[in-house]
């Protein structure tokens, strides 16, 4: 076996790892945990005082419906503190929530970003445990009531809930390709939580412990990302909870789709650059597997390995061995219908089965761009509402 097909190998095995196996060997250590392990990780009956966090930027069309949510969770009101912080909206947001006088309304004219508007904001968080959530999804009646109940174990540090994507029978190329894409990320998320601790929250529903809670500094991107993993890496577990949700539709279009994932590109390379401890296999072994399994490679030698592959599948094409024909063969049908769910998703045209291979190419598409987005230091930690279908 020569250099070349040494290396077509080589990625064919980071790509199999990095979405399928993964997912496979983690399975499998699951179940021989539960064999010798048989823990009970919550108390149903544990209710403390919860701060309710939502910060929200120019969400004056939602931002009543949200409150209305919220003040309708099963939770006892007397527990639940509601803090909702607008900095930056130019809108009738702030007024709008000053509406309601049982909710904390928290606004100053400068925009410095979420991060700061979430370090802000736990300047008036007096509960021992702190939810943030993004002000345009919907949660469930039960969500704050599952979160909490992990915090009876002393060991769990932050939980968080499941993102669900809402679609319809006429969804886009986009938004059903989101929703397949989450269905399976949260399969993953709930084997990271059953093995030990998940290593990248859902910070459309977020909980923390308020003494664990970080300021982080104002550019940060994944914000849910950051203190998840910091967390993890002090030896406390975040657990994934699939009861508690908070559902939002995908994006309107491809476009609203691109500048999302580009902006979450760029805070991943920004997020390992600050995280140095999550490759450290010699310090906490089980956080660090997790987190390059789960989050390094799919962000960077993944993406690396199909370049790579389809360029070395050319070289190989002449090779005697019919594998290699096959491969390429596979590999320029699976791109073609890439980018022609991608040109007919911009017309508007559904064809389910082009939803999956032109998600898949977008995803890795958009890592390249935030990586040279991120070494430019062009993107902006301030948020943007997403246009959503």
């Amino acid at each position: 076996m020569n250099m070349l097909e040494c290396l077509f190998w080589v990625g064919i095995g980071i790509v199999f790892y990095s979405y399928i196996g993964y997912g496979i060997l983690l399975y499998f250590l699951v179940k021989i945990k539960k064999i010798f392990q048989n823990e009970t990780l919550f108390d149903p009956t544990y209710l403390p005082d919860v701060a309710l966090v939502v910060p929200c930027f120019n969400e004056a069309d939602y931002i009543e419906d949200k409150i209305k949510n919220c003040l309708a969770l099963n939770y006892p009101t007397n527990k639940l503190h509601l803090i909702f912080i607008s900095d930056g909206s130019s809108d009738d947001t702030p007024d709008r929530i000053k509406k309601y006088p049982q909710v904390l309304a928290l606004h100053e004219a400068a925009r410095n970003g979420k991060a700061s508007a979430m370090n802000r904001a736990m300047a008036f968080v007096k509960a021992p445990i702190v939810v943030f959530c993004d002000a345009n999804t919907e949660l469930n009646p039960e969500a704050i009531h599952e979160m909490v109940k992990h915090y009876a174990n002393p060991n769990v540090g932050a939980v968080t809930g499941e993102k669900r994507i809402i679609t319809k029978d006429k969804e886009n190329a986009s938004g059903a390709g989101e929703g397949i894409y989450w269905k399976y990320e949260s399969f993953l998320k709930q084997l990271d939580s059953d093995f030990y601790t998940i290593v990248g929250a859902a910070g459309e529903l977020m909980s923390y412990r308020t003494e664990l809670f970080k300021e982080l500094p104002k550019d940060t991107l994944l914000d849910d990302l950051m203190q998840s993993m910091q967390i993890a890496n002090d030896g406390f577990r975040v657990i994934y909870e699939k009861n508690a949700w908070a559902a939002e539709t995908a994006s309107a279009n491809v476009g609203e789709e691109l500048k999302r994932k580009i902006r979450i590109a760029a805070g991943a390379f920004q997020s390992m650059t600050r995280l140095p401890r999550g490759f450290n296999l010699l310090g906490n072994f089980k956080v660090s597997f997790l987190f390059i399994s789960h989050r390094v490679l799919r962000w960077t030698l993944a993406p690396l390995s199909l370049l790579m592959l389809f360029v070395v599948n050319i070289f190989l094409w002449s090779d005697p061995n019919l594998i290699y024909k096959i491969l390429m063969l596979g590999q320029i049908l699976f791109y073609t219908m890439a980018l022609l769910g991608w040109y007919l998703a911009n017309k508007q045209i559904k064809v389910k089965i082009l939803f999956v291979p032109y998600y898949f190419f977008i995803m890795n598409l958009c890592m390249y761009l935030g990586f040279f987005r991120f070494l430019r230091g062009k993107q902006s930690a301030n948020w943007e509402r997403a246009k959503r279908a």
